[in-house]
């Protein structure tokens, strides 16, 4: 695909003055560093960044059953929230896979907004459109009405306050709140996918490059930087985030996954894998995933194979260089029965080299 046929976020002019370099990431035309992985990490973990992520998908739900379609449709329980709450969720095929992880927002018991990921937005779309037809509620792809836009990191707060009326002190984590940025409409919600404190302005789609000029400008003093794809994806493997396509997809359940926790199996509503996921608690989870650390300098890149003694139990599914820790991290699904083993190397062009496991956030418990 062509530079030409990607997609571009209102953002994408915006990022080439910035001097992004730029890469195709989920069929769009994406910044994936400014002045490096490294620097825009660490400002991260020590000021703020600043993200777009309007290549994101929106999808708008509403209607008198709204919540009964939503919770058939993901495996967490909707029918639990509240307006301002926003609630993380797998969404199953019915063999139990996972077809894309999510955010539900609840603006009232009637009215949510989905934010799906940008390289499932397509499948997502269709699925819930056809999902949704059978409940009294309406499904619309709102995905060209919103941009979204991350700012995230321990100075995150007092730069965005500065910009909006919102007491962003009061919302919060997994909360949201409607009000303005720049005088036009914005949700924002504190959620993030770093580690770090932070927050998500989901504003008009084109006024991205107003709302993230006026926000670099605010935070210029406080250390603020512009962030990348790469920085991100370092710091959610450092933080322990799952990634779609990495540690869940349409071949691992959540359980697989390390998201059981989003799986309710008691909640009143039946949902689409409910059967396929209870079965394989019942029977016994078959793999998990683990996050390791790796002595040295050598990378162990998604699709290495992962050995206890002269049996591959699995393969690492995240792998890159943590900026906090100076050596390599990951994740990995293998077998089940082996992942309190001690025993665990990756085969590395022919050669093992041990890995450790480690408990998420890695660069806070290595």
């Amino acid at each position: 695909m062509t530079t030409d046929e990607l997609k571009k976020t209102s953002l994408n002019k915006f990022h080439r003055e910035h001097g992004a370099r730029m890469v195709p990431f989920g069929g769009w035309d994406m910044p994936v560093q400014y002045s490096g992985i490294l620097a825009e990490h660490l400002a991260v973990r020590n000021s703020a960044g600043l993200f777009d992520v309007s290549h994101m998908g929106e999808m708008e739900v509403s209607g008198l059953q709204s919540k009964l379609f939503l919770d058939s449709l993901v495996t967490n329980d909707v029918s639990k929230m509240t307006p301002g709450r926003v609630l993380y969720t797998p969404m199953c095929y019915e063999g139990g896979t996972v077809l894309d992880d999510l955010l539900i927002y609840c603006r009232s018991d009637s009215e949510f907004l989905l934010c799906i990921n940008a390289s499932n937005t397509e499948k997502d779309v269709a699925w819930i459109l056809d999902k949704a037809s059978a409940f009294d509620c309406s499904a619309t792809d709102a995905s060209l009405k919103y941009c979204q836009i991350a700012i995230q990191g321990p100075q995150s707060e007092e730069i965005l306050q500065k910009l909006v009326k919102i007491p962003l002190s009061e919302i919060a984590y997994y909360h949201f709140a409607e009000g303005t940025i720049l005088d036009g409409p914005a949700v924002i919600s504190r959620t993030g996918y770093t580690g770090e404190d932070g927050f998500e302005i989901y504003g008009q789609w084109d006024q991205a490059p107003n709302i993230a000029a006026a926000i670099l400008q605010t935070g210029e003093n406080s250390g603020l930087q512009l962030a990348g794809l790469g920085a991100r994806d370092s710091l959610r493997l450092e933080a322990g985030f799952p990634l779609y396509g990495h540690e869940i997809s349409d071949t691992v359940t959540p359980y697989e996954g390390g998201i059981g926790w989003t799986v309710k199996l008691k909640k009143d509503s039946d949902f689409i894998g409910r059967s396929a996921l209870e079965a394989q608690k019942a029977q016994g989870i078959p793999r998990r995933t683990l996050f390791f650390v790796l002595n040295g300098r050598r990378i162990a890149r998604a699709g290495t194979s992962v050995y206890s003694g002269d049996q591959c139990i699995g393969e690492v599914v995240s792998g890159t260089q943590s900026p906090i820790l100076n050596q390599p991290i990951g994740s990995a699904v293998i077998r089940r029965d082996f992942v309190s083993s001690d025993n665990l190397e990756v085969d590395l062009r022919g050669k093992r080299y041990a890995i450790r496991r480690v408990k998420p956030p890695i660069h806070k418990n290595a």
